[in-house]
C-alpha cells in the first residue's frame, strides 16, 4: 500500500531529523524566549505565535480520528482524550496566561507548525487507522496504566511550574529571577522535564514506536535547551542553588 511506504519514510527521515536537531540545539539556542533575537527575522505577537504553531496538533489529531476506521474504539477515543488534554491547553491556555508583550520569530512558528503537522500525522494515522486496533482491555494493561501515571504526572509538573515561573515577575516586569518551589528544589527546567515525561508516558501508553519516535524527538529539542536554560542561569545569577541539575534530577 502507497500511503503505508510513505507513512514509513516519513518516519524514519523525522527521526533521523530529530538526531540533528539533538546536536544543533547544543550549539544554536532555539530563538524564542530569552534567546530571541532580530536575526531570526520578522516577528509576530509571542500569543498569536503560540496559538499558530500550536493548534496544529489538536486540529489535525482530531481531523484524523474522525477519517479513520476506529470512532467507537473506547481506546482510541481514550487516546484522543488524553492527546487533546495537552494540545488545547498548550495551544489555546497556555497563550492567554502570557505576561509581557514580547515577540516570536515567525520562522520559529512556522518551523513549530510544521513539526506538529508531521508529528500529529503520524501519531493520528498510526493510531486511529494504520495500527491494529486496541481491545477494550488494553485501558487495563500495566502498559497503559504506568504510562498514564506518567503521562498525568509529567502534565501536573509542566503545568505547576509554568505557573512558578509566570508568578516570578509583577505587571509591567521584565526582569528575571531565580524561580523557586515545586521541582525546581531538583531541577533548573522542570516544565521541560514534565513534558518529556508526558511523552515517555504516551510511548508506553501505546505502546508504540510511532509514540516513542515522539518521545525522542521531545528529548532531542529540550534536554539541549535546558542545558542552555542550566548555563545561562549559573552565569547571570552567582547565588544560583548549585544543587540543581539542568532537567533530570541528581544526573543532568
Amino acid at each position: 500500500m502507497l500511503e503505508i511506504q510513505i507513512f514509513q519514510t516519513i518516519k524514519y527521515v523525522f527521526l533521523s531529523i530529530a538526531g540533528i536537531v539533538f546536536v544543533v540545539l547544543f550549539f544554536v539556542a532555539a530563538g524564542y524566549g530569552r534567546y530571541n533575537s532580530r536575526k531570526w527575522g520578522p516577528q509576530m505577537d509571542n500569543r498569536l505565535g503560540w496559538v499558530v504553531m500550536e493548534a496544529v496538533s489538536p486540529i489535525v489529531f482530531f481531523i484524523l480520528y474522525l477519517a479513520g476506521d476506529r470512532m467507537g474504539n473506547t481506546v482510541a477515543i481514550t487516546f484522543l482524550l488524553i492527546w487533546e488534554l495537552h494540545y488545547i491547553q498548550r495551544a489555546f491556555i497556555y497563550p492567554l496566561l502570557i505576561r509581557g508583550n514580547k515577540t516570536i520569530p515567525i520562522t520559529i512558528v512556522a518551523m513549530g507548525m510544521t513539526f506538529n503537522l508531521v508529528n500529529s500525522y503520524l501519531q493520528g494515522r498510526y493510531l486511529f487507522a494504520l495500527s491494529n486496533p486496541y481491545p477494550v482491555s488494553w485501558l487495563t494493561d500495566i502498559r497503559f496504566i504506568t504510562g498514564s501515571i506518567i503521562f498525568i504526572s509529567g502534565y501536573i509538573i509542566n503545568l505547576h511550574s509554568d505557573h512558578i515561573l509566570r508568578n516570578l515577575r509583577k505587571p509591567g516586569d521584565t526582569g528575571y529571577y531565580i524561580p523557586y518551589g515545586g521541582m525546581f528544589r531538583f531541577v533548573t527546567s522542570p516544565n521541560y522535564l514534565g513534558e518529556i515525561m508526558e511523552w515517555i508516558g504516551w510511548a508506553i501508553l501505546t505502546w508504540s514506536l510511532i509514540g516513542l519516535i515522539f518521545a525522542v524527538w521531545t528529548m532531542a529539542n529540550l534536554i539541549p535547551r535546558a542545558i542552555t536554560h542550566h548555563k545561562w542561569y549559573l552565569k547571570k545569577f552567582p547565588d544560583y542553588p548549585k544543587n540543581r541539575k539542568a532537567i533530570i534530577p541528581f544526573i543532568l
